[in-house]
């Protein structure tokens, strides 16, 4: 008997798998029933390993279009490729384009669409830019009165908060909501808190079907990578931080299969690590500093910050030219303010900078909390 208890003491308990919203379809398919549907989707809509789209043909729902974000449908198109137009191959379906020019949905792209679906897994950063497309469909949804579905998934960096909130003079489709730059939020929640704080104007119709058996203080390791240059968890954790240097001379390692985990400049003092950008096609066509020899450090097995200035404060102070902000305007949108730039090139360390933002963050924090779903 003594046995069996023991046996039965160390058997681990099962955690409860957890089941995005697309999964869910006990939840929305009748919701779907008799509705002319859209999609917004990339190589992430999935329900276990197949395709959303593929999945709700299936089931029958009547799909009318795919609305393309940021590289494409399937996922394999540069940062800032055109993405245009077209059909999709498999299905016959239309694909209209919602990056470049065109970025929200027109009356006529609604014309015969009752609901649109969005489901594309975000990793928690403000500049992230699928997001920004969220934030335009909710706004095509309310101006021409069709309901958003938002399947939602868990935020890979859980419940980290970090970073200045957006001011909303520095608005733009790098930063669309009054949050920071790690939110702490996932889409579902984020959605709800921009309609419900009425950032959307006027209100749509928003249903979120929310992820089971997830917690948001668990990070969350995603099953496909959720655009080229974040192949990995390190990547992801890091994005934040290093995407600041995209707007300076210094490269973050695109053009390598590193992305977003290094950082370097072809001059040997600015560290002792080397890497040499290429041409990658579906990953950096034109990277910075192609084909030349990049020195600096490999961030791979660093433990990372949410949020930091740290590396943009030391590389700044190592790099001897007045360039090395290619463009302010950029970077004040990454960052959400113009107040930030002046501080780094004032000679301020980061964490003196950081400290700034710590009444704003509190703040956010409050507003937040009314609308976690999770948790």
């Amino acid at each position: 008997m003594k046995f069996i208890l023991l046996l039965l003491f160390i058997i681990p308990i099962r955690v409860q798998a957890i089941e995005v919203g697309a999964l869910r379809s006990d939840l929305y398919l009748n919701l779907l029933k008799g509705k002319n549907v859209a999609l917004v989707v990339n190589q992430t809509s999935r329900v276990n390993d197949v395709h959303l789209i593929d999945f709700l043909l299936n089931k029958k729902v009547k799909l009318k279009k795919l609305f393309a974000l940021e590289h494409g449908i399937r996922g394999n198109l540069d940062a800032g490729e055109d993405v245009a137009n077209g059909v999709d191959v498999k299905t016959g379906l239309p694909v209209i384009s919602l990056y470049g020019k065109n970025k929200r949905p027109s009356e006529k792209d609604l014309q015969n669409v009752d609901t649109i679906i969005f489901d594309i897994q975000d990793v928690g950063v403000r500049f992230y830019t699928y997001i920004s497309s969220l934030y335009y469909i909710l706004e095509s949804c309310g101006q021409y009165q069709k309901e958003c579905i938002v399947f939602d998934r868990p935020n890979p960096l859980a419940d980290l908060i970090a970073g200045p909130v957006l001011e909303r003079s520095q608005q733009s489709f790098l930063g669309m909501y009054l949050i920071p730059v790690v939110h702490g939020l996932t889409v579902g929640e984020l959605a709800t808190m921009a309609v419900a704080e009425k950032w959307i104007v006027p209100s749509p119709k928003l249903k979120v079907i929310p992820v089971k058996g997830w917690k948001r203080t668990e990070k969350y390791d995603l099953p496909i990578k959720p655009s080229p240059n974040l192949p990995n968890a390190q990547s992801i954790e890091l994005y934040a931080s290093l995407a600041l240097f995209e707007p300076t001379q210094i490269s973050i390692g695109r053009g390598t299969y590193m992305p977003f985990q290094v950082i370097g400049f072809p001059d040997p003092q600015m560290g002792t690590f080397t890497f040499t950008p290429k041409s990658i096609v579906g990953m950096s066509k034109y990277p910075k500093h192609e084909n030349s020899k990049c020195y600096g450090v490999d961030l791979r097995k660093v433990k990372a910050f949410p949020f930091t200035l740290k590396y943009l404060v030391e590389y700044y102070q190592k790099y001897s030219k007045k360039d090395f902000f290619k463009h302010r305007n950029f970077f004040n949108k990454l960052i959400g303010n113009d107040w930030v730039i002046k501080k780094v090139e004032s000679g301020i360390g980061h964490e003196q900078i950081e400290s700034l933002w710590k009444k704003d963050l509190l703040k956010y924090k409050q507003l937040r909390s009314k609308y976690l779903i999770y948790e």
